[in-house]
């Protein structure tokens, strides 16, 4: 067996592992990678010998966190309305008036692309010292050609040391200079801006809701998407039911985001599809909106991953670790659902099978976590204390570094 690094006397290895019960943990653990690949786990008195040992003595760990969600590549603030929603103001009246995302595509279609880039690099920065090894960045703040492109080539994953998954969303509103042209906005992403950026991509999404993108629109372009060769998704049931869920399940769509609104023909769909549930606690803490039916999406076996869905304006929020406490707080997840959810969910959720578990073959990320002063090294010890996470947290990311 060839190997290059042993991490060993782990306190307690959560595995993830579907080939092993519940979370599959492990007792004083230890794994051994080489090549970006994990080669052996088991009993750190069994552990292979290698030149390089990493002591992860008293320690937590997890597979490196994935981020299933996030907007994290713009420009710009929009505190102004933070400040107008805690006065009031709900989220479409904002994105209606010309604000929400719309000010925040003004910001970016200014900003270059290498700007583009050091903001999104300082902000994933700070999630793998919470943990995470891979993210799922949008673009949808240029809704023009030339910014969605840009956004899409600021997010390329070379020399980002983790994993970075691209989705492109030109069908995040209606800009502003197509306010009373929908048609030949729609016609735009399908013929202009799919064919440019879907060769940077991996997925196509749509925001399909009130003030958007009406369901006859979003299966027309998530359809065209496919055509060129992505995932599909599709930000789903937030604000009001619009059918989407269902219509994207059917189209086979890897994972549906929001799901505040869906109905039960739009899970039975999800659960034959076996597409992914994807929560984001944050922004329904951030609208003061009511949760995702967490329990019939439980009941129907839809697999539930978790997202910051970090943006400006309607959920700034930029640790995963912080959304999964959410979840269980404010969405009913169990503590199990949560850690599936940040790990091997997430990753199912991002079409990406050798990530989000540990075991032989799985990808080398390990996230390495100490538990609070005088908790046990538990997962259970992690979610209780919001924003704990970070202190002496260890991402191996042999996989992208």
């Amino acid at each position: 067996m060839k190997v290059s690094t042993v991490v060993h006397s782990i306190r307690r290895l959560y595995t993830i592992d579907p080939k092993r019960e519940g979370l599959g943990v492990i007792a004083d653990a230890a794994v051994a990678i080489s090549d970006g690949k994990v080669q052996w786990v088991g009993p750190s008195d069994q552990a292979p010998d290698c030149p390089q040992r990493i002591d992860a003595t008293g320690l937590v760990c997890l597979p490196g966190l994935i981020d299933p969600h996030t907007h994290a590549v713009w420009a710009g603030s929009r505190a102004d309305e933070f400040a107008a929603r805690l006065a009031g103001a709900n989220y479409a009246d904002i994105l209606e008036a010309g604000g929400g995302i719309l000010s925040t595509v003004k910001a970016t279609r200014l900003a270059t692309q290498s700007i583009l880039r050091s903001h999104l690099t300082a902000r994933l920065h700070h999630m793998r010292t919470r943990g995470v090894a891979t993210v799922e960045v949008k673009s949808g703040y240029g809704l023009s050609p030339a910014t969605e492109l840009a956004m899409l080539k600021a997010a390329d994953p070379k020399g980002m040391g983790m994993g970075v998954v691209r989705t492109f969303l030109g069908a995040h509103t209606i800009p502003k200079e197509f306010r009373h042209k929908r048609g030949a906005y729609v016609d735009q992403i399908i013929d202009e801006q799919l064919p440019l950026c879907a060769p940077h991509a991996d997925f196509v999404d749509v925001y399909c809701d009130r003030g958007a993108f009406d369901l006859d629109e979003s299966i027309a372009i998530l359809s065209a998407g496919k055509a060129l060769g992505l995932r599909v998704r599709a930000h789903a049931e937030q604000i009001s039911h619009t059918g989407i869920a269902e219509a994207a399940a059917k189209l086979g769509a890897t994972a549906l985001d929001h799901l505040e609104r869906i109905d039960d023909a739009g899970i039975a769909a999800m659960a034959k599809a076996g597409t992914v549930a994807v929560l984001l606690p944050g922004a329904q803490l951030y609208l003061r909106d009511t949760p995702p039916p967490v329990a019939a999406l439980r009941e129907a076996g839809v697999p539930m991953a978790i997202g910051t869905d970090l943006n400006p304006g309607s959920s700034p929020v930029h640790d995963l670790w912080t959304a999964a406490t959410l979840a269980c707080l404010t969405q009913g997840l169990t503590m199990d659902e949560a850690i599936l959810g940040i790990t091997r969910h997430a990753a199912t959720a991002l079409g990406l099978p050798n990530a989000g578990w540990i075991g032989v073959g799985s990808v080398a990320d390990l996230a390495l976590f100490a538990p609070p002063p005088g908790e046990p090294a538990t997962t259970e010890s992690l979610l209780q204390h919001m924003g704990r996470q970070g202190a002496q947290t260890m991402l191996i990311s042999g996989a992208h570094t």
